[in-house]
């Protein structure tokens, strides 16, 4: 490009940014009462109403996890015999997770269930396997998916927003009744956390020299597998992969019984759960690689 051309070029540009209309004139051009212009800020405030709903059944679901998983923590405490106090603590515990569930059911009230799930399920599953957890040290059986939907329905004893008298100066707001339903796929999750949990019952018990209740938690563990199996690979994609760590957990678990069957008479009670430790830390390379 010649010196000439070069002088063109740059004239034409600055011409046609004079041409050009100021920012601030076409904003001053925009028509804000335009119906165009009402629709979008009517989605803008209505999308900016779900983000916000969504962050908070976020933080909901993470203060959830992290009372469920202490809640497991403590239950983890007791030896094989239940004690009353940790099961009394852990049912205090259970209530203040329900009390935040409950503000979860509020925050769905008229909102379809499916659009904000993926915000409070971890939550959901972990409380699921907080209280099967507790419910099997106490009765050594399986909690329903009815049985914890029964423990989730609310009396909402609040005021009406903005009145400062009592619930019972609103009749209509009386015997209004919350309830949070937890879907299938949540309950099969969180049951396949829970095998997990029981594993980890198993070696402490053995280390606590409670020989008989690794061989109930087998058959427990197997008869959970044998369901997971009729699912198959026609569930949903998370409970295909829950699957494996399923079968991981009852396999050190079936280890575990049979060193107690076969060589539970050699060693010392005192040394069965390192004996345990050691042989599920050279099981798992193994299973990885088949």
């Amino acid at each position: 490009m010649n010196r000439k051309e070069g002088e063109g070029f740059r004239k034409r540009k600055q011409d046609s940014l004079l041409t050009q209309p100021k920012k601030d004139e076409k904003d001053n051009n925009i028509n804000i009462s335009s119906p165009v212009m009402m629709a979008f800020k009517a989605f803008q405030v209505e999308l900016d109403t779900k983000h916000d709903k969504y962050e908070r059944l976020v933080k909901l679901s993470r203060d959830i996890t992290i009372e469920s998983k202490r809640t497991i923590f403590l239950l983890h405490r007791m030896t094989s015999v239940p004690d009353a106090e940790v099961l009394k603590e852990s049912e205090c515990k259970l209530d203040g997770i329900r009390l935040k569930i409950k503000q979860i059911a509020k925050e769905l009230i008229g909102e379809d269930l499916y659009q904000y799930h993926r915000a409070f399920t971890p939550g959901i599953q972990e409380y699921v396997e907080a209280i099967s957890f507790q419910h099997f040290i106490k009765e050594r059986s399986l909690l329903s998916l009815q049985e914890i939907n029964q423990r989730l329905i609310f009396a909402d004893n609040e005021n009406i927003e903005g009145s400062q008298g009592t619930s019972t100066d609103h009749p209509e707001q009386q015997g209004r009744v919350l309830f949070f339903q937890v879907t299938a796929i949540d309950y099969l999750l969180g049951i396949a956390d829970l095998t997990g949990e029981l594993m980890r019952m198993c070696i402490n018990s053995v280390g606590n020299g409670d020989i008989e209740t690794p061989f109930k938690l087998c058959q427990f563990l197997r008869h959970i597998y044998d369901g997971f199996s009729y699912i198959g690979n026609t569930g949903p994609y998370e409970v295909s992969k829950k699957l494996y760590t399923l079968k991981q957990s009852l396999g050190k678990v079936e280890d575990a019984c049979y060193t107690l069957k076969v060589r539970g008479s050699e060693i010392p009670k005192h040394m069965l759960a390192d004996v345990f430790t050691s042989r599920a830390a050279m099981i798992e390379p193994d299973e990885v690689m088949s």
